[in-house]
C-alpha cells in the first residue's frame, strides 16, 4: 500500500463526487484535517474505516488499498465472453459480458465454469407450439437442484430461475443459434446444445 497513492485516489474520488474535505471528514467522524493528511500522503485512514470509505465513495476497498482505479480492458460486451457468477450466501446470479471483478455479500465471486452436460445434467427437448419445452431428471431437492437455466445467443440472453421441489420441466421460447445452460446448486454450470 503506497499512502500517496492512496491518499491521491482519495482525493480525486471525494472531487468527482463534489464533496469537501470536511463533509468527508463529518461522514466518517474525523477531523477534516486527519481527511487532508491522507489525501496528501502523509498517512493513511485507520483499517477500521476503510469498508466506510469505500461505501462513500463506490469502489472496493481492495482499490483504496492499491490506490488504483485503472479501467479493465473494454472489450464491447462480446456475448461468446458471457461469464455468470452465483453468490453462495443468498443466491444472486449475476452475468456479465467484459471483464471486472463482481462482488456479491462481501465476497469475491468467481465465474462459474461451464462443463459439457453428463448423464445426470441432461435434458430432453421436444418442440411445443413457439416454445422449447425442456425435460429433465435432475433431483429438485433443497439440498440439490437445478439453480436457473439460461439460453444464451448472439445478442440475447434468457434466463429462467428454477426452485427447489418444482417439477424437472420448464419451457422457453424457441431461438435459433445458442447455448443451453443449467447451473446445478452442488456439480456448477452445464453446457447444452439444443
Amino acid at each position: 500500500m503506497d499512502g500517496r497513492q492512496m491518499g491521491a485516489l482519495l482525493s480525486k474520488l471525494r472531487r468527482e463526487r463534489g464533496m469537501t474535505q470536511g463533509q468527508t471528514a463529518e461522514l466518517l467522524h474525523v477531523s477534516a484535517q486527519a481527511v487532508s493528511k491522507w489525501e496528501r500522503g502523509q498517512g493513511c485512514p485507520d483499517v477500521s474505516l476503510l469498508p466506510s470509505l469505500a461505501g462513500i465513495f463506490g469502489v472496493s476497498v481492495e482499490r483504496l488499498l492499491t490506490g488504483d482505479l485503472a479501467p479493465e480492458t473494454a472489450d464491447g460486451g462480446n456475448m461468446k465472453r458471457l461469464k455468470f457468477y452465483v453468490c453462495p450466501d443468498c443466491g444472486n446470479i449475476l452475468t456479465v459480458t467484459g471483464g471486472g471483478e463482481i462482488h456479491c455479500c462481501g465476497r469475491k465471486l468467481r465465474p462459474l465454469e461451464a462443463r459439457h452436460a453428463d448423464a445426470d445434467h441432461s435434458v430432453r427437448v421436444q418442440e411445443v407450439e413457439e416454445d422449447w419445452y425442456i425435460t429433465f431428471e435432475h433431483p429438485m431437492r433443497k439440498d440439490h437442484f437445478f439453480r436457473f437455466t439460461a439460453w444464451v445467443g448472439t445478442e440475447r440472453v434468457l434466463l429462467v430461475r428454477l426452485y427447489p421441489e418444482q417439477g424437472g420441466e420448464f419451457r422457453i421460447p424457441q431461438l435459433r443459434g445458442g447455448k443451453l445452460y443449467l447451473c446445478c446448486s452442488r456439480d456448477g454450470l452445464f453446457e447444452v446444445r439444443i
